[in-house]
């Protein structure tokens, strides 16, 4: 039997559809192996529209929008849970008190598929971390499946194409463990970045917080590997210190070579690479690969991304950086480039301290904000349209400056995530002479 077969009649009801695609993905590849489905989502058909055309060659997908129903709930084989669904939702409530399993794509792929798995999580760096892995092992010439917290990738979809000979490298963000959390598993080597206050709009206090991310190592096996950040490990052991494995490597930026030439800036890239080295020594990969595979990773979009050089004005898209940690980080690497600052910066408010970045502010040459319930926190005069915000920044700029664009905040509000904000950022600054 085929792995997707297994599917096959299945009742599943889909919480949560969205419009990155990870989810669409998910519910296209059950419906195409033959499950019934039900699509439930508390967006509109007019705002999924996109989403939704997709299934009009399936006739056992019916979509319940505008709305969550507890009858979608019950009798049902399995419940598919997209990111940022709260874990206490009354829905699942019910689906758990019938024994229906609540399932999420990276931990349902993991469970099913047996593969090796590598997971990485962190406040910041675990994108820059996992596409440094991937890199890797592509120099390395072994088969990687790259999912979990990947715009437009799903991580469930892989179940058409694993063999036994793949690794998997799944980005996990605090939602997605919450999947390994249900299932009581966790990768066979995990990573965790950095933790640092973020999603304070979700999470009623940083221990729960801490408590899903936890699940990227509490579940491990004797003689599987977690890979902690220096930055990370005074504030994870004093709660986990008991259960963290014995196999754990704490690692800092200095464990990466000095003599280790990166083109992505930044000391933050610098501990980045030092994790991804860590992990993939583990996993038996030669240092000479490794080091040629960091020493030339360009980066990943929207994580201080080197969109253009206009007139001599170096010009990044950094628009990943939801948290005021995320966007000093970036103003320190361009700071330590040598670079005049010009910050594009504003959005939703997420209830993070912003006291550090507003210190740093008066060192810019320029701030420019964008409107938001974040930006109040701010204050100062905000612009309403983001090719505003560019056209202001470019007017205070000359040659050898850096326009960065990081906006500490999420994108809610303005833009439908902060992929759509960074590729509007990209696509308006494509049309400067």
């Amino acid at each position: 039997m085929e792995i997707g077969d297994r599917f096959t009649g299945k009742k599943i009801t889909v919480m949560g559809l969205g419009l990155l695609g990870r989810a669409r993905g998910d519910a296209l590849f059950l419906a195409r192996h033959g499950a019934e489905l039900i699509i439930t989502d508390l967006k509109s058909e007019e705002q999924l529209a996109s989403s939704i055309a997709e299934f009009s060659a399936f006739p056992s997908v019916r979509f319940v929008l505008g709305e969550h129903r507890i009858e979608d709930f019950k009798g049902r084989d399995f419940v598919l849970k997209a990111a940022g669904v709260p874990n206490d939702s009354i829905y699942l409530q019910t689906a758990r008190e019938e024994g229906t399993p609540v399932v999420m794509s990276a931990s349902w792929f993991a469970e099913v598929s047996g593969v090796r798995v590598l997971g990485i999580t962190g406040t910041r760096g675990k994108s820059t971390v996992t596409h440094m892995l991937n890199a890797i092992f592509e120099k390395a010439g072994r088969k990687v499946l790259l999912g979990g917290n990947v715009q437009g990738v799903s991580t469930l979809a892989f179940l058409d194409e694993v063999t036994p000979e793949h690794v998997a490298i799944l980005e996990l963000d605090s939602w997605q463990l919450q999947g390994f959390g249900e299932a009581k598993m966790s990768p066979h080597l995990s990573v965790f970045t950095t933790f640092f206050p973020d999603h304070l709009n979700y999470y009623p206090s940083m221990e729960e917080y801490l408590a899903d991310k936890a699940s990227i190592f509490l579940y491990q096996k004797p003689g599987e590997t977690l890979v902690l950040g220096a930055q990370a490990e005074p504030l994870v052991t004093p709660t986990y210190g008991d259960v963290i494995p014995s196999s754990v490597q704490v690692v800092a930026e200095t464990d990466l070579p000095s003599d280790w030439t990166l083109r992505v800036l930044g000391a933050h890239n610098r501990y980045n690479a030092a994790l991804a080295r860590a992990a993939a020594l583990v996993e038996g990969i030669d240092e000479t690969v490794i080091r040629a595979a960091l020493e030339g990773f360009g980066g990943v979009p929207g994580r201080l991304e080197l969109v253009r050089s206009i007139n001599g004005i170096e010009v990044y898209n950094d628009t990943n950086s939801t948290t005021p940690d995320a966007t000093l980080a970036a103003i320190q690497a361009l700071t330590e480039a040598g670079k005049p600052i010009i910050l594009i910066m504003g959005g939703s408010d997420k209830g993070i301290d912003m006291q550090p970045l507003i210190a740093k502010l008066p060192d810019l040459k320029k701030v420019v904000l964008l409107a938001g319930t974040g930006s109040e926190k701010i204050g100062g005069d905000m612009k309403t349209t983001l090719e505003a915000a560019v056209d202001e920044a470019f007017l205070h700029a000359a040659p050898g400056d850096a326009i960065l664009f990081s906006p500490a905040f999420a994108s809610f509000g303005m833009f439908t995530n902060e992929y759509d904000r960074g590729e509007k950022f990209n696509s308006y600054i494509d049309t400067k002479a």
